[in-house]
């Protein structure tokens, strides 16, 4: 996924450092939360090579790239289960940059959602970032057509849900039209009608991993301009625990 060095047309300046150190050193950054200039001597390159390195691979998506990967060896392998998927958000505080807006709940402060697709057991499918005032029904329709074609371990790839658990606020005719018109089963709650309890039963798995990314500190509170920067390798990890357990 890593790709090639830039050439120098001189041969000058410093030995470029390994892309293993360049990655030891992002994924310290990203679960301790730390800043690049904070980061300690041992890993072989400073903060500023780190960030450099950082920002050259999210330029060529390697994020979303090895999260894709990732999917694909756990579905050849038949860990994936489309049965029944589920669709979520969660608040973030966000100090600054793009897709940031007033949180409601949070008494209007700057703030981002994540939003995220998971599979009955809660790997994430497709992940997203957005203002905190954008309401959760614009986010579905994305979210859905962003699932990629992931391999199976049997047929053709797969890219849709055989059934979608969604809360009240994905509660529109509209969207529902919409998931039917594509195959895909819908549960979504009624407003004044349904008691988000019993959807509960199904939809805890999507709660449940909107708690994971949080081991990956730098989401505790978005620093970062660029909302997508460690968004990609948050759902990355979540996957890759599952393949080696």
């Amino acid at each position: 996924m890593v790709p090639a060095a830039p050439e120098r047309p001189q041969d000058g300046g410093h030995r470029r450092r390994g892309d293993r150190e360049g990655l030891a050193a992002i994924i310290f950054v990203a679960t301790s939360g730390c800043t690049w200039n904070q980061l300690p001597p041992g890993f072989g390159l400073s903060g500023v090579t780190a960030f450099r390195r950082f920002t050259e691979w999210n330029e060529a998506r390697v994020w979303a790239k090895l999260h894709r990967l990732v999917l694909d060896e756990l579905g050849s392998r038949g860990r994936l289960d489309w049965s029944r998927c589920a669709i979520d958000s969660v608040s973030i505080r966000a100090l600054k940059g793009q897709l940031t807006g007033p949180n409601p709940p949070d008494r209007g402060k700057k703030g981002s959602k994540i939003h995220l697709i998971v599979d009955r057991s809660g790997l994430p499918l497709s992940i997203g970032v957005s203002a905190a005032n954008l309401h959760d029904s614009q986010a579905l329709i994305p979210l859905v057509r962003g699932i990629p074609p992931i391999r199976s371990r049997r047929g053709p790839r797969r890219r849709r849900p055989g059934k979608l658990h969604g809360d009240k606020g994905d509660d529109y005719r509209y969207l529902r039209r919409w998931l039917s018109s594509r195959g895909i089963r819908h549960r979504l709650a009624r407003e004044g009608i349904e008691s988000s309890r019993r959807l509960g039963r199904h939809r805890w798995v999507v709660e449940r991993t909107e708690s994971w990314p949080s081991g990956c500190r730098r989401l505790h509170r978005r620093y970062e301009r660029k909302p997508e920067h460690f968004l990609a390798i948050a759902a990355t990890f979540v996957c890759h625990r599952r393949l080696t357990h």
